[in-house]
């Protein structure tokens, strides 16, 4: 059975990628190659639709439905499912490169050498999406250097000693106080942050739970009895950046150490008996508990891929030119199932 990635380069090859729009099946096959960039990717949601917006349908059926049957009576209980929706709006995106010919004749791959750096190409529009999917924040587009003489709102964004933050609380006109912003990337990325809203803004203030000051198991037993029993299923995951991984192994051995007596060998990999996975776009600071298929990131088929090579510029600097339009919006299904632990201290080791 051929890749993704072999059926890629038979469908969408550098000869190909001309002009306009791709066909769905071309579509489908180049996002499912973006899907496969990172472990992450692979395990939420993906839904393509061919509109920019609209409106992605939910179904429940309830719970405790069951009913005594009595001979020949009927108590006039039915059950029915019950429907919602959730809306997307997809923003435009694009990725530009360019390669000189120089490269492509000197390089060992020869022509060849297109369709790697394609395919590394389509590789990181799957890892910025995670990016964007995780850590996105429109308001980080207006950010501006922090000005002591402005007032700011809790979620307004502003550049501060080459840092992009945004303000955890209300903020009076003086001068600038740390602990009221929390730093979300470099002042340098307010552009590509700022291209949507991803899930720790959507999830806003549901579920949230702040570590300052509580001990390292409190604060997960606190994330789980946050949401309804109902989502503790068994396809809960901790989601966490590799980083926050292994300092909380390194945390649970101080433990060994320090107090004596042992840590069961499941606790390093699943604290209140709930797998983790390694997320590194996740920040260091933040911990996510939910089914990761509650997390959907939505696209369209309205993708180009376009390659010039024959313009003035192309011919006079004998380069080749390419862009990946597309767009995404991130969603999530269910708020309910869904908790997050912030304010994590930068180490684990400075707990007590």
């Amino acid at each position: 059975m051929p890749t993704n990635a072999q059926i890629i380069k038979n469908t969408i090859t550098t000869d190909s990628v001309s002009h306009g729009l791709l066909t769905p099946y071309q579509a489908k096959k180049f996002l499912v190659q973006t899907f496969e960039a990172t472990p992450f990717q692979q395990s939420i949601r993906h839904v393509t639709r061919t509109e920019k917006s609209g409106e992605i349908d939910k179904i429940g059926i309830g719970h405790r439905l069951l009913r005594p049957k009595v001979e020949n009576t009927f108590d006039g209980v039915t059950a029915s499912p019950t429907f919602g929706v959730v809306k997307y709006a997809c923003e435009a995106t694009r990725l530009d490169w360019d390669i000189t010919n120089e490269t492509l004749r000197q390089n060992i791959e020869g022509e060849n050498m297109d369709d790697v750096v394609t395919n590394l190409m389509t590789k990181q529009v799957g890892v910025d999406s995670e990016d964007l999917l995780l850590n996105g924040e429109e308001n980080a587009t207006a950010a501006e250097a922090f000005s002591a003489s402005t007032a700011y709102k809790a979620g307004d964004c502003v550049t501060e000693a080459g840092g992009l933050y945004r303000f955890r609380v209300n903020h009076a006109a003086g001068a600038w106080n740390a602990a009221e912003a929390e730093r979300i990337g470099d002042a340098a990325d307010k552009v590509f942050l700022g291209q949507n809203d991803g899930v720790i803004k959507i999830l806003g203030g549901s579920h949230i739970i702040d570590a300052s000051g509580a001990k390292e198991l409190e604060m997960f037993y606190r994330a789980v009895a946050s949401m309804p029993t109902r989502f503790n299923d068994g396809t809960l995951r901790w989601m966490m950046s590799p980083t926050r991984a292994q300092q909380w192994e390194l945390f649970l051995l101080n433990k060994v150490i320090n107090a004596g007596g042992a840590v069961p060998e499941s606790l390093y990999k699943s604290p209140v008996g709930i797998p983790s996975m390694g997320v590194p776009m996740m920040p260091d600071d933040t911990v996510i508990l939910s089914n990761p298929k509650n997390f959907v990131q939505v696209n369209t088929y309205t993708m180009k891929i376009r390659k010039d090579e024959t313009s003035v510029e192309a011919i006079r600097k004998d380069k080749k030119f390419y862009v990946i339009h597309f767009d995404f919006d991130a969603i999530i299904e269910e708020i309910e199932a869904t908790a997050m632990i912030t304010n994590l201290p930068a180490l684990l080791t400075d707990l007590s």
